[in-house]
């Protein structure tokens, strides 16, 4: 897996979009200088097919005995699809809560008590969503092998609860590796560089803007 290459797409193509000098809001207000939309991965068809057929070959060789994959609701469920298409296996999805109508699922797709799957997530940052995925499709039945993600943050919140969980996660690139590949390439310079590290090692804390 070429964590340098995946790390190159989403930046080309503006997944993942670094603005340390004016900063995003998350929904927690907290002021953030990255963003990651990884849904723009499946609107440009070169990014799409490295990403996707990576995913698929770290499936492939890290969960060889995987029955199934299942998509995160709702950023999840088209890397699922495509990647369960190239490996020909089942895809479902997981929703974020029960239906209200007719068999009111929350997880979507067949699935059999004791099937061995792996969740397919975009994004991790604290870890809390796809932990939720685990843990409604264990109590499903399902043994969850683990994760592939596409972008983790490496946010020490989300190392401790996927710990906690008993849940191994591969992620197709990191924090680090984006941003070291940002440098070569000049999308940040060296302090832009000193900026994200300081907040990626404590999200609350406001001072990496003074740097």
């Amino acid at each position: 897996m070429n964590e340098i290459a995946i790390a190159k797409e989403l930046l080309r193509i503006k997944a993942v979009f670094l603005r340390p000098n004016e900063p995003f809001t998350w929904a927690s207000g907290i002021k953030s200088p990255i963003y990651c939309d990884n849904r723009l991965i499946l609107s440009d068809p070169e990014a799409r097919k490295i990403v996707e057929e990576t995913i698929a070959k770290t499936v492939k060789e890290n969960y060889p005995e995987a029955d199934s994959l299942m998509g995160t609701s709702t950023a999840g469920i088209a890397h699922a699809a495509i990647a369960a298409w190239i490996l020909d296996k089942p895809m479902g999805y997981v929703r974020g809560g029960n239906k209200d109508h007719g068999r009111e699922n929350r997880i979507e797709g067949r699935l059999e008590k004791g099937d061995k799957v792996v969740v397919i997530e975009d994004l991790i940052s604290t870890a809390g969503s796809c932990i939720e995925v685990v843990e409604a499709l264990r109590e499903a039945g399902a043994d969850v092998l683990g994760i592939v993600s596409i972008f983790t943050y490496g946010m020490e919140k989300g190392l401790q609860r996927l710990k906690e969980a008993d849940v191994k996660n591969i992620s197709l690139t990191n924090f680090e590796t984006l941003c070291k590949v940002a440098v070569e390439e000049g999308y940040i310079s060296k302090n832009d560089d000193a900026k994200l590290k300081k907040f990626i090692s404590n999200p609350s804390d406001p001072s990496w803007q003074n740097i």
